[in-house]
């Protein structure tokens, strides 16, 4: 059984997803650890509540980020761990973290990539005007927010939207496309190959999968 290893700096929704899937058998893996740069992080508790182990890193306890970076690489392949999930993980990783563990790290970012990289993309999608939003699961290269595209989820943009109305109908979404991409992932069917994404042998487009 493929071993996955979480970090998250907030809430845990998405873990708590990743977990429920676990449970029920549809991901073919073990959470194996939980990764926290944040000591008051509710995932932490989530994870606890599981019985996963956790492990906090915070950046105060490290000379600089590549530090940081290794102790936590160091933790996570002494775990043996298969596959890297950021899971709301608010702090860039270092490149030497992310080339150590190539094509195996997913993220999931609240935006339809390559549109919108970075924070405050429900706000900069109001602004521009635009009639959808989405998320994106990608695999994580060094520079931000720009790996192969996996899959996306599209929700729309009302006239009399809120922001907050249009996160949670991504949030939503996120829930249900990121425990799917994580089981592709461990079963197998998904992987990356020259900084492009391959789903049973196929390059995916772009934009990624799309059930045609």
């Amino acid at each position: 059984m493929k071993k996955i290893v979480v970090l998250l700096s907030g809430q845990g929704a998405n873990l708590q997803a990743l977990i429920d899937a676990c449970q029920r058998g549809a991901i073919d893996g073990k959470i194996a650890a939980v990764i926290s740069n944040r000591a008051d992080a509710y995932g932490l508790i989530r994870a606890r509540e599981a019985d996963i182990p956790t492990a906090l890193f915070e950046r105060s306890n490290y000379s600089g980020n590549q530090a940081m970076d290794k102790a936590i690489g160091d933790f996570i392949a002494e775990i043996g761990a298969d596959l890297i999930v950021l899971a709301g993980y608010m702090k860039i990783l270092s490149q030497p973290f992310v080339e150590r563990f190539a094509g195996r790290i997913l993220n999931i970012h609240p935006s339809l990539l390559p549109k919108y990289k970075g924070l405050n993309t429900y706000q900069q999608a109001m602004q521009a005007g635009d009639s959808e939003h989405g998320t994106t699961v990608h695999f994580v290269t060094p520079e931000l927010d720009s790996g192969a595209v996996i899959l996306q989820a599209r929700v729309p943009i009302f006239a009399d939207d809120e922001v907050v109305d249009v996160e949670a109908r991504v949030k939503e979404q996120e829930l249900h496309i990121y425990p799917l991409v994580v089981q592709w992932f461990v079963s197998g069917r998904l992987h990356m190959e020259q900084d492009r994404a391959y789903l049973d042998g196929r390059l995916l487009p772009p934009s990624g999968y799309a059930d045609e």
